[in-house]
């Protein structure tokens, strides 16, 4: 499956655009420490539609539980890495771009009375079976989302399905047909499941070092990057009433309740105090960053650590700013940690080198022991699949998967996927975990049924192809600039 959603991930993402948009009550995932707020540049901008960090994070956030959900909670960074999530992320979030800016081009908009209708329609934000408000706040707030970001989301999901709306997809009595003559080809299958955990491979020094020595400049160590930083802890202080006026009287419109509503006075008192400290904290960062870099500072302890993209206490922000420092410019300036501000000096950078067989030899274990299993049940499938006897099915079609007791749900989908597709009588099917399914095409027959969800399905088929070609067309009229490495 994972092999497979590889090769398919973007027919994936245009699949589930419409449905991470304003998604809740997944969990955060992130890339390291960060807070919506703290960025407000945009990591890219498609024609008129900037595309903000923060939305980066929250897009990467929802496509990661999109994942975990349809691996049933075994989806990690690992995996997320191979899919290359973060690139996913963005496009996603390009694609999105690209249809706003259709439906300017058509002054399409979103009313507050269509926001609040499609709001009280999600059951997460129920209680007693109705839409409940402090039920909706706790909620956001749980979700590291403020009312504000949650419903401007959500105005962005309801515009691009009025935009798609006015392109809507329909399907012919001949397209309806043709699909319920394939739905109601019936096989009778003689089967058998070859599985790799039943083949045994040497994995003795003897085997693997030889394999190890001709890959060995595969295994890399990261690099990392020896560090000394300082710390600028947050600064609380009090604050005069002339302060915290003039404070107030600049930065009034800013200053709002959850529901967007402007603050009195009295009620922003602590959200000011909060940036008032926040500025005093970043004040003091600078002055010590400018006597560190001079060597004139005394009084504030240094620290030291080793950082690389695996050992990173101090999140992904930091971690690429301490990668760009170089020995002719060592020193950082403050970046925001948590609560506190950080600035680091590079001492040394130690560059990637091959690992050891030691220090390789579980990475080097792990992808020998699958291509050896891999080759050897190849081996046996070819050597057997004219011969074998297994078991023998009822006349199935490709949505009876259930009924392959012996293949998880999974196999079976993947195994029927391809059986109704095969010009072969006889065979086998390599699935993507590496077991092979042999089969033998005993009969063959056409059913009566009458499949009654067929619609939907050429919809659905139809939809994905025709938004491929149009966020192709889109690309074409739109320009995309990107302002962010290494996705």
């Amino acid at each position: 499956m994972i092999t497979w959603m590889q090769r398919h991930k973007k027919y994936l993402i245009i699949t589930i655009w419409i449905s991470t948009i304003a998604f809740v009550g997944a969990g955060f995932v992130g890339w390291g420490q960060y807070k919506y707020g703290d960025k407000a540049g945009a990591v890219a901008k498609v024609g008129n539609v900037e595309i903000t960090m923060g939305e980066l994070q929250k897009s990467y956030s929802n496509l990661y539980a999109q994942y975990n959900q349809m691996f049933q909670g075994n989806f990690d960074e690992e995996k997320a890495k191979s899919f290359g999530l973060k690139s996913q992320a963005l496009q996603f979030l390009t694609q999105q771009a690209l249809i706003l800016n259709l439906a300017a081009s058509y002054d399409l908009q979103v009313n507050d009375d269509e926001l609040l209708a499609n709001i009280k329609t999600k059951d997460y934000f129920f209680k007693n079976g109705v839409f409940n408000k402090d039920v909706y706040k706790d909620v956001l707030s749980k979700n590291n989302l403020s009312i504000k970001e949650y419903e401007a989301g959500t105005r962005k999901e309801l515009l691009i399905q009025k935009a798609l709306a006015l392109l809507p997809i329909k399907t012919k009595d001949s397209e309806l047909k043709i699909l319920d003559t394939a739905m109601n080809i019936a096989d009778k299958v003689n089967y058998k499941v070859l599985k790799t955990g039943e083949i045994s491979v040497n994995m003795s020094d003897e085997a693997l070092k030889p394999f190890w020595e001709k890959m060995q400049n595969k295994f890399m160590t990261e690099v990392s990057y020896d560090v000394k930083f300082i710390k600028q802890a947050k600064i609380s202080k009090e604050h005069d009433d002339a302060a915290i006026n003039e404070y107030y009287n600049e930065n009034k419109n800013g200053l709002k309740d959850a529901e967007g509503k402007l603050l009195s006075l009295d009620a922003a008192k602590d959200k000011i105090k909060e940036a008032l400290n926040a500025k005093e904290t970043k004040k003091e960062a600078l002055k010590s960053y400018i006597a560190y870099k001079k060597g004139e500072l005394k009084d504030i302890e240094t620290n030291s650590s080793t950082l690389s993209a695996s050992n990173n206490p101090f999140g992904i922000e930091a971690f690429e700013i301490v990668s760009k420092l170089t020995s002719a410019s060592p020193f950082s300036k403050p970046v925001m940690v948590g609560d506190d501000y950080i600035t680091f000096e590079l001492v040394k950078t130690n560059p990637s080198t091959a690992k050891s067989y030691e220090e390789a030899k579980k990475e080097v274990a792990s992808i020998y022991a699958a291509e050896q299993k891999k080759t050897k049940l190849l081996e046996l499938a070819k050597n057997s699949f004219n011969t074998f006897n297994g078991n023998t099915t009822d006349f199935i079609t490709g949505n009876d998967s259930n009924k392959l007791t012996d293949l998880s749900l999974e196999e079976a989908n993947e195994f029927l996927s391809t059986l109704f597709t095969t010009q072969t009588k006889k065979g086998f099917v390599t699935l993507e975990n590496g077991n092979i399914v042999m089969y033998n095409i005993l009969e063959q027959k056409m059913l009566s049924n009458t499949n009654t969800n067929q619609d939907n399905q050429i919809v659905r088929l139809k939809s994905a192809m025709f938004n491929e070609s149009l966020v192709k067309n889109l690309q074409n009229k739109y320009k995309t600039e990107i302002f962010i490495q290494g996705l």
